[in-house]
């Protein structure tokens, strides 16, 4: 993990996250520079390295600022963007109030430096609103802690999701922002950039076992394809649950809604590594899509009482993980199916010599 490589100064936050292997690199750019993004580049080389052009990526032309050396390693490249909050409630007239949306491209972010761990492998950015009229934030913050993994394995924390060394989690947070309505509700917009030729596509899976999450039985992934082969390039995942407490418990659930992924046509929020990384090309050689993913039960009570959020996603290259049964499990419906199958076999046994025995003791009648 590297913190603004290359720049000594704390007023921005770049950190490059670079995970090695025999023959290929993967490079995490997350950045607040503008809007809250992260780019994800996989190359074939074991060398390759990120440069940056720190004069260029402040300017305002940042076209060219970020590169992969050498280029021609870069096998694919891709961008996530957290762009707005949404925050709304009901009216009387079933109808929903929005609230002036949180851009996050204007908001005023604290230096990682001091939540850097290059051990647990952990960031925090940290931001509120550059102008906050309504005082909303005076208390509270906006979070993006982002998580980067050595080797395959299962957060301990809910929702607990299974995670390999090909991937990163980023949780958002809200802590202490006072809602501005009764039973505030909110959204957080996601936009994804993507080279042409590959294609964004939402699944949903749901399975009996809810082991590791507890009443939550979905699981959602935002898979980029390739519509050459339909080959998985990246993607995004996430259990169908936010939660209101730092330390969650099934009971602190909050219901968790995926909206309409689509082709975005407008145009992307400032974010200087985006457009410092993939040119002014971004909406028409590269492909913009955007999903809102939405917090909150039927009166939104449950952030109204605790004052807390967070939302926990994985993303990362390739296929998403996907969990399989637990030997407990399997164990429990091994005999809660088996028992009654033997029970029924054994019966039909016992029945069939019963009648046997019976009616062998007559002689056939002539």
């Amino acid at each position: 993990m590297e913190y603004n490589p290359g720049w000594n100064n704390n007023s921005v936050n770049l950190l490059h996250v670079r995970a090695v292997g025999p023959s290929d690199t993967l490079h995490y750019v997350w950045s607040s520079i503008g809007a809250p993004a992260v780019l994800l580049v996989a190359t074939d080389s074991s060398s390759s390295a990120l440069r940056v052009n720190w004069t260029q990526l402040l300017s305002p032309a940042p076209t060219g600022a970020i590169w992969i050396d050498p280029p021609g390693s870069v096998v694919y490249s891709a961008a996530v963007v957290f762009t707005k909050v949404f925050e709304y409630s009901e009216a009387q007239t079933l109808q929903e109030l929005f609230y002036p949306t949180y851009d996050l491209s204007d908001f005023s972010w604290d230096s990682i430096n001091r939540t850097l761990n290059h051990t647990a492998l952990t960031a925090e950015f940290a931001g509120v609103p550059a102008t906050d009229p309504g005082g909303s934030f005076s208390n509270g913050s906006l979070a993006f802690r982002v998580t980067a993994y050595e080797a395959s394995g299962r957060d301990e924390p809910l929702p607990s999701l299974l995670h390999t060394a090909n991937s990163s989690k980023v949780e958002f947070v809200l802590a202490g922002v006072a809602p501005r309505g009764n039973g505030s509700r909110f959204a957080l917009e996601v936009a994804t950039v993507e080279e042409a030729g590959v294609a964004q596509k939402l699944r949903s899976a749901r399975s009996i076992d809810d082991e590791y999450t507890p009443t939550i039985f979905e699981m959602l992934s935002l898979v980029a394809e390739s519509q050459n082969d339909s080959s998985a390039l990246s993607f995004l995942q996430w259990k169908a649950t936010a939660y209101g407490s730092q330390t969650p418990r099934r009971e602190d659930g909050i219901r968790c809604r995926s909206h309409g992924l689509q082709a975005a046509n407008w145009t992307l929020p400032v974010s200087s590594i985006i457009h410092a990384y993939f040119g002014e090309g971004v909406g028409s050689a590269y492909t913009i899509s955007a999903i809102n993913i939405s917090f909150g039960g039927e009166d939104g009570r449950v952030y109204q009482e605790k004052r807390y959020l967070s939302w926990s996603v994985l993303l990362g290259f390739g296929q998403p993980p996907k969990d399989t049964f637990s030997p407990l499990v399997i164990s429990i419906m091994a005999v809660a199916l088996g028992t009654p199958m033997a029970m029924l076999l054994v019966g039909s046994c016992v029945v069939l010599f019963a009648q046997r025995k019976r009616y062998s003791e007559y002689e056939p009648i002539n």
